[in-house]
């Protein structure tokens, strides 16, 4: 009997064994088929998966104490293709699949259901397609990454009820459609990390989460979230990180946040939340506050000072009051504090670089006032030091000057004094220097011309005196030197010739004297130079009619000589006035010219006599055109007939006649909703831009209409299309904003005179008969010029400037291809007064238009942005805004969003013509547009974000040549 028993249960064994062993056999094909299913992936984690090895050897694999497959960890393995779910789920102890940070594809179908044991899966970071399917199968699952995987449709929040230990639940980053906050995950109180950034959960934050009592980590950004931050969430006491920004919440932070004690990175910046931070101060672990751009109010929390792991803190853009607390940031190590934009008092605290480790002290447009604590002079990793529009005093550090690793100081509108010291020496990365409109005083040091990566030297206002260091001109990357309003003196040191980069020179209001160099006109870039009220004598060097100016100005100075002809049109505009040894033949107000010499009395009766002769046969001319005309009957109005004012916003250095007389067919070079555009050549060559815009819709194309309406009873909406384009235009001044020189009005028309582009348009560059094959550089300088300039319409601005009709036709191109945003006659600036923030009058073009416009006519600075996003889908893809291969009813926005299936399909957006080596930088500008075209407003970035985020997608080539230009 016993024998028999024993032999039944070797029998059993070896039955076993060869079930495991054919089990094991299994596996084994199934993982070959894995592996062949992935067989186009740049990896070699699979060189150890042969068929003559044991499984549980197999790179990423581990199995279970019985031999067979318990997890497969293969994510950051660079695997392509889509994922062979029925192999992979035919492993009947599978416990794991991990398969994030890959680029894998298709759709994730319903054979994961299959996967009954799994109890860790991981698809995120990925490229699939479709909805993410129903799960309801793996009830036994403890975590789920899907996050950011290009999943859409609605996701199968139901699937997860019976999934009862769910620890993680991270699905956020995907398109999902817009649902109210799913109920289900009320009841997964084990869950430890809620990932739902950015997948359109909509509605008010339930106050059941605080049923969630194990949260460790809770994500809820870049949503449609609506309403207040509900009191159940000062439950959740285990929280490590809150993250809420970029929502439309409102009300003050709920009482009882303080009982968050655990909390080390709270940030609910970018709503609409009000109210104190009083129950910010006992959150005495926090590491990262970040609250800006909302409406809190009151004073900061004195106990702030006292936290000891605070490192970044950034509540820019509120209403907060009263000191920084003193202590500070002096704890940890602290890395950077933005509290712009507020009504802060008192002091700069003294220690927030006591542990050398701060790059970033923003502190602009505040009430902050003393002087700047001495312990700023030694910290050596700033990078920005902005501590401009305040009123603080008192001598800088010496040792601000010359941080080494600082790129901007920034200390205008304050009450500085004293000098700046040699230590700027010192400042190998200072790029841009701001110290306007204060009292500083001395001489500039000769040690500022080691500060070589000087770009802009702003000193305007101040009382600096002595001369101007010959060594200025090895600042070699100088494009603006603004000195004006000091007490400099002695002569324009000729080294400035040195320069070749400098495109603005404004020393007025000094005492400078000497002769105008003749090298000023050889400075292949500048457009901007004003020597006013100085005492400069000697001639006008002829040379400076080389220089294509945007402005002139020599006037109040001890010039003599004549007034070279090839300027005499500036003289006409005041840019000579006030030097009485200035002499010219036909400017009246001048004294005229002593009479050339060898020129004898017979040639000056020749000359007279053709003079008389031109006269006549212009007059016979113009007898000869109106009789013409009157026979003619009622024809193209003459803009002579009117009476025209002109109002001047620069120094001009053209007349009202010489523009009036050009508007015609000839000139004529575009039409556009808010009128006609011509081009100009004045007398002295300078081109110019000219808009013609009809006050009254009675006149069609310049014809009468016949109407005895009065004139200023008809005037209509092109009216006020100039009226809010005169206004906006005539305040703004920069780089990449247009230039309006004048407006010239009559009571039935006018004309808006702007700088000239000889490239035309970035439309006309892309699509039209004009295109050109702008390589990717170009093509990124383009973008990144012209989101500064929308970055300063809604940022630099007294008042927000909506331009409201972005479009690639808007954005002209100088001779050097660098980008203007151009026609503002649909602009308009939200007062500061407003009840609201939008404007209320639909305006656009087809393309552009942003979808809000679908259910309300309101809009603001988020419009433009959109605008702009599809500004760069045209940059990076080459279509136009509207393409027939788009198919019907859709856009570029909708043909590029379902393209974002497949690494394969994200690349061929890219426009053919544009390199390999770029691919990766443009893909990094079509993401900028896409987050600049979400359909929700509030989850578009702002552009002074987007001008950040381009900066960050630089093309690496240009890196290089920054670099090796800046170690020459």
């Amino acid at each position: 009997m016993a024998a028999a028993t024993t032999l039944r249960r070797v029998l059993r064994l070896l039955s076993a064994l060869c079930l495991i062993s054919l089990a094991a056999s299994d596996e084994l094909q199934t993982l070959l088929s894995i592996k062949k299913a992935f067989q186009d992936s740049n990896t070699r984690v699979f060189d150890s998966w042969e068929s003559n090895s044991d499984v549980c050897k197999f790179a990423g694999i581990t199995c279970n104490q019985n031999g067979f497959v318990k997890e497969i960890e293969l994510s950051k393995n660079s695997l392509t293709g889509s994922i062979p779910l029925k192999s992979i789920c035919s492993l009947p102890y599978l416990e794991k699949l991990s398969l994030g940070f890959n680029n894998l594809h298709g759709r994730v179908t319903e054979d994961l259901n299959s996967c009954l044991s799994l109890k860790y899966l991981d698809v995120g970071n990925n490229f699939f397609s479709g909805p993410f399917p129903d799960i309801s199968s793996i009830n036994g699952l403890v975590f789920l990454y899907a996050n950011c995987s290009g999943f859409s449709g609605t996701f199968p929040w139901d699937s997860l009820k019976n999934m009862s230990n769910l620890q993680v639940l991270s699905v956020g980053d995907n398109p999902f459609d817009s649902t109210p906050f799913p109920p289900v995950i009320l009841s997964l109180t084990k869950l430890s990390w809620l990932y739902l950034t950015n997948c359109s959960i909509a509605g008010e934050i339930p106050e059941e989460i605080g049923n969630l009592v194990e949260l460790i980590e809770l994500e809820l950004a870049l949503n449609y979230l609506t309403g207040g931050i509900p009191a159940g969430i000062t439950k959740l006491n285990k929280l490590w990180q809150l993250e809420l920004y970029c929502n439309n919440l409102t009300g003050e932070l709920p009482a009882g946040l303080r009982n968050l004690t655990n909390l080390e990175y709270f940030d609910a910046s970018t709503n609409q939340l009000t109210g104190n931070l009083s129950e910010v101060g006992f959150l005495n672990k926090l590491k990262s506050l970040q609250l800006f751009e909302n409406q809190f109010s009151g004073e900061l929390p004195s106990e702030l000072g006292d936290f000891r792991n605070l490192v970044n803190l950034s509540l820019y853009t509120n209403k907060l009051t009263g000191p920084l607390p003193e202590k500070l940031g002096s704890w940890a190590e602290f890395h950077f504090i933005d509290v712009s934009e507020n009504f802060f008092t008192g002091r700069i605290p003294p220690d927030m670089c006591k542990k050398g480790t701060m790059t970033k002290l923003l502190l602009l447009q505040n009430n902050f006032t003393g002087e700047i604590p001495a312990t700023y002079a030694s910290c050596t990793t700033l990078i920005r030091f902005r501590v401009s529009k305040n009123g603080l005093s008192g001598r800088v550090p010496g040792g601000i000057w010359g941080l080494p690793n600082v790129e901007i100081i920034d200390l205008a509108e304050n009450n500085f004094e004293g000098p700046i010291t040699p230590d700027i020496g010192n400042a190998k990365s200072l790029a841009q220097l701001f110290v306007a409109s204060n009292k500083f005083s001395g001489e500039l040091p000769n040690e500022i011309s080691n500060a070589s990566s000087l770009v802009s030297i702003e000193f305007t206002n101040n009382d600096f005196s002595g001369v101007i260091p010959a060594s200025i001109g090895e600042l070699k990357q100088l494009t603006t030197l603004h000195l004006q309003e000091n007490k400099f003196s002695g002569s324009i040191p000729d080294s400035l010739g040195s320069c070749r980069s400098i495109n603005e020179i404004n020393m007025a209001g000094n005492t400078f004297s000497g002769v105008i160099p003749a090298w000023l006109g050889s400075l292949p870039t500048l457009n901007f130079l004003n020597l006013s009220s100085n005492e400069l004598s000697g001639p006008i060097p002829s040379t400076l009619s080389s220089l294509r100016l945007n402005l002139l100005d020599l006037s109040n100075n001890r010039l003599s000589g004549p007034i070279p002809a090839s300027l005499l049109t500036e003289a006409s505009n005041g840019s000579f006035a006030g030097n009485a040894g200035l002499c010219s033949e036909t400017i009246r107000r001048f004294r005229r010219c002593s009479p050339q010499t060898g020129m004898s009395g017979q040639l000056r009766m020749v000359l007279l006599c053709l003079m008389l002769a031109t006269v006549a046969m212009l007059a016979s001319l113009a007898g000869f055109c109106y009789l013409k005309k009157k026979t003619e009957g009622v024809g193209e109005r003459s803009l002579k007939e009117n009476s025209w004012a002109l109002k001047s916003f620069h120094v001009l250095t053209f007349t009202e006649d010489e523009i009036i007389d050009a508007i015609k067919q000839d000139n004529l070079i575009g039409k556009g909703g808010s009128g006609s555009v011509y081009r100009v050549v004045a007398g002295n060559g300078k081109e110019v831009a000219v808009k013609h815009i009809w006050h009254s819709d009675d006149y069609t194309s310049g014809k009468k209409t016949g109407s005895s309406t009065p004139i200023l009873a008809r005037r209509s909406s092109k009216c006020w299309e100039f009226e809010a384009e005169v206004e906006t235009l005539s305040s703004i001044r920069h780089l990449n904003v247009v230039k309006l020189f004048c407006s010239i009005s009559s009571d039935d028309s006018s004309l808006l005179v702007y700088e000239y582009m000889p490239n035309g348009s970035l439309w006309d560059r892309l699509h039209t008969c004009k295109k050109m094959a702008l390589d990717w550089e170009t093509r990124y300088e383009i973008a990144l010029g012209a989101a500064k300039g929308l970055e300063y319409l809604h940022h630099g601005c007294d008042r927000p400037v909506i331009h409201r009709d972005v479009k690639s036709s808007n954005i002209l191109l100088d001779d050097q291809f660098k980008p203007r945003i151009a026609d503002f006659g649909l602009a308009k600036i939200v007062q500061a007064n407003s009840s609201t923030d939008s404007t209320q009058i639909i305006a656009g073009t087809h393309g552009y238009i942003a979808p809000e416009y679908a259910y309300t006519n309101k809009v603001n600075e988020k419009s433009d942005v959109y605008s702009f996003g599809v500004v760069l889908m045209e940059l990076v893809t080459g279509k136009r805004p509207m393409e027939p291969e788009f198919g019907d009813n859709k856009d570029i926005v909708d043909w590029v969003c379902g393209k974002l299936k497949t690494k394969e399909s994200v690349l061929s957006l890219v426009d053919s013509t544009i390199p390999e080596i770029y691919r990766e930088n443009s893909i990094k500008v079509l993401k900028v547009a896409i987050l600049c075209t979400a359909r929700l407003p509030t989850l578009r970035p702002t552009m002074r974000s987007v001008v950040h985020m381009l900066e960050e997608a630089r093309p690496a080539c240009q890196l290089l040549s920054i670099y090796v230009e800046g170690k020459k």
